[in-house]
């Protein structure tokens, strides 16, 4: 549990994921039904011209009429879908807790629910599971052994400065490596700590820590809070900023613990590296190699008094979800109202839910997927994914701006394409993770254990080709670089993002566009680092980079000048991945429903085109309702763009939008040929 905010390695990219999991209320039939066809022509606000505001058109009435749940800071499609996902995955373990006896999967799952669902036992604990591991950071009184405790924490409760992190090698992608990244901050980004626009939310998070001391019982709660809230600003200024942070070639900075000791001295590398189980001999991978000196260095000339106050109230804030309802209920008031908006938490058979799904994820998955994603699903999916991948390869044949030379590379990369539909073909085992009936502090710190030694397990052994970095569950997809790969979950190959009796048209336009979007992210800013056999270099030439970056730029700029809140716009560098990976996949749909018709005419359906319902289907995929403090968060540290934005912004680059809707010159979101961004 060591990786705290700021210590994210981003090199998988989930084409929907939200900066914090929104489980919601479950909507009635009505308000999930999508229309017979596929569009929701009731959601459809049609006095809003599609030239001037897209997304309004496509869901003004949706949005007018939807309010969002007191339980989340925002609500969509993906929280639709997560809703659903979360009711199958209670029913299964509903069923385990009442069946302990099973199997032994059953007897974890009931073990681990039970405890946490036991509100009245956690509550008469009160602080008492904290007390062994603050002792522990009592008994820290040298840096020397903090560094070590700061390993540690890699297997339970705490955080350390430096997070470690396996994945796939960059350069040697059959092999496993371990990246040490930046950490040591406990608000979402550095930002929040050294800008002005967010001095609210730094106050209220100083206010917080003082206050989870308090709960614990650590000594003089309020001068710790102000030296930990000092200690933190300084290391925020050392972070690399998340627009660094995803920049795929610069992350691969290879370099043994020694390096490391002489690089950035003042910490105990290597009695760090020990204690978290990555060794002293291995080569790690410094991902933010710039960072770690002046770290360090902030380590070095902050009192023992401050460090251990630091580690205390990390223990103390992970754990909170954990135990006595004061402890929930500081850590949300923070996290939940100042940070995201919301209102009220979420009821706790859903984080109950979470819980268990983060621990014993694959074994609630291979269930999940025998009750909720037929084989006609899948092989229906492959059709479609078939024609994607056609479509991307004719697009990449047909550039006018890539010379031959790089194009031959792009096409080498593309027929190297892997694709994971629905569920993993090798189940994973959780033989050996022993969870105790009552003791729901102690079964949280034994899974973190477990899970992190299947991690370092990985460094040891070959990369397994089979295995998923998402469970089956999971209302998300992802592309991987060094296996060049897209990955796609059976949760989200749901209605409203894919239908089986749905109109192929919206299907593409939906699910289609988000497939298309995961193999975009094989040639967006940063994917297009990666070769086809996922080794980061170079295979461009200088023209047709050159070439590329001025493309993206005309994208960025267009994302640059939104602003979906006062003082808070998007950041077009840090979205560009996404964004371009956006357009990429909404282009590529439409040509693969092309493909479909086998020279046919679309049919129109409700006096709708067949191009206007792959638009119309990308679209209500997108529209979501947002709290402001929200939307605050993602344009800092999401690199997703909002919604609204999703929606609108990629139509507007592409010509055959202005020809399905009539779009013309005057029109509001009007763009002239020359300005529309044309990349892939």
């Amino acid at each position: 549990m060591a990786c705290a905010a700021g210590a994210a390695l981003l090199l998988a990219s989930p084409a929907l994921a939200q900066t914090t999991p929104l489980p919601v209320e479950i909507p009635s039939e009505d308000q999930a039904e999508i229309g017979a066809f596929g569009v929701d022509l009731n959601g459809m606000d049609t006095s809003v011209k599609p030239g001037d505001d897209f997304n309004r058109y496509v869901s003004g009435n949706w949005l007018a009429n939807t309010p969002i749940p007191a339980d989340k800071p925002s609500y969509g499609m993906f929280t639709v879908l997560r809703d659903r996902s979360d009711a199958d995955l209670r029913a299964i373990i509903d069923e385990s807790a009442a069946n302990p006896g099973a199997s032994a999967d059953a007897t974890r799952i009931g073990a681990l629910y039970s405890a946490f669902l036991d509100e009245a036992a956690v509550n008469a604990l009160g602080a008492s599971p904290l007390q062994a591991d603050l002792a522990e950071v009592r008994a820290a009184d040298t840096r020397e052994k903090l560094a070590v405790l700061m390993g540690r924490t890699q297997y339970g409760f705490g955080s350390s400065l430096f997070g470690v992190q396996t994945f796939e090698d960059l350069r040697t992608p059959d092999r496993t490596s371990a990246y040490v990244v930046q950490g040591g901050i406990g608000m979402p980004d550095r930002d929040y700590y050294l800008e002005d626009r967010f001095a609210p939310q730094k106050a209220a998070y100083r206010a917080y820590v003082e206050q989870a001391l308090t709960l614990a019982g650590w000594a003089e709660p309020a001068a710790a809070a102000d030296a930990i809230l000092a200690f933190e600003t300084a290391i925020a200024q050392e972070h690399w900023t998340a627009v660094e942070n995803r920049q795929i070639d610069k992350i691969y900075n290879p370099m043994t613990v020694t390096e490391l000791t002489a690089a950035a001295p003042g910490f105990d590398w290597a009695g760090w590296a020990k204690a978290a189980g990555v060794g002293t001999d291995r080569t790690l991978i410094a991902a933010n190699n710039t960072a770690f000196p002046g770290m360090a260095r902030v380590f070095a000339e902050t009192p023992i008094s401050t460090l251990q106050s630091w580690e205390a109230f990390h223990v103390i804030d992970q754990a909170a979800p954990y135990l006595s309802q004061p402890f929930v209920d500081a850590r949300f008031e923070f996290f939940g109202k100042t940070l995201s908006g919301q209102q009220e938490i979420q009821p706790r058979w859903k984080r109950g839910v979470t819980l268990v799904e983060g621990s014993l994820g694959e074994s609630l998955g291979r269930e999940y997927v025998a009750r909720h994603f037929p084989a006609e699903s899948k092989a229906q999916m492959e059709d479609l994914v078939a024609n994607l991948r056609a479509a991307m390869t004719v697009r990449i044949q047909n550039l006018e701006w890539m010379s031959p030379e790089t194009k031959e590379q792009a096409l080498y990369k593309m027929s190297r394409f892997g694709v994971k539909i629905g569920y993993p073909d090798e189940w994973r085992s959780y033989d050996g993770l022993n969870l105790v009936a009552g003791d729901l502090y102690g079964n949280v710190e034994r899974s973190a254990a477990f899970e992190w030694a299947f991690n370092l397990s990985k460094l040891d052994r070959p990369v397994n080709p089979l295995e998923w970095g998402m469970t089956p569950q999971t209302v998300n997809a992802y592309y991987n670089p060094p296996r060049n790969e897209i990955v796609f979950p059976a949760a989200i190959l749901q209605a409203p993002f894919f239908d089986p009796r749905a109109d192929p048209a919206v299907n593409y336009g939906g699910i289609g566009a988000v497939i298309g979007h995961e193999i975009t992210h094989g040639f967006d800013d940063q994917g297009r680092k990666t070769d086809g056999d996922g080794v980061l270099r170079d295979w461009w030439t200088a023209e047709d980079a050159a070439k590329f970056e001025e493309r993206a730029a005309v994208l960025g700029a267009q994302y640059s000048a939104l602003s979906p809140v006062e003082g808070a716009n998007v950041n077009g560098d840090l979205t560009m991945g996404e964004n371009i990976a956006d357009l990429g996949g909404l282009l590529m749909a439409l040509d693969a429903y092309h493909m479909s018709l086998n020279g046919q005419p679309a049919p129109v359906i409700n006096g709708l085109t067949g191009d206007q319902r792959v638009f119309l289907g990308w679209a209500q995929v997108w529209r979501t309702n947002s709290r402001d403090e929200y939307l605050r968060q993602q344009v800092t540290t999401d690199p997703h763009s909002p919604g609204m934005y999703r929606a609108a912004v990629s139509p507007r680059n592409i010509d055959a939008w202005y020809q399905a809707f009539g779009v013309q010159p005057g029109d509001e979101q009007y763009l002239a040929p020359e300005a529309r961004a044309r990349i892939w």
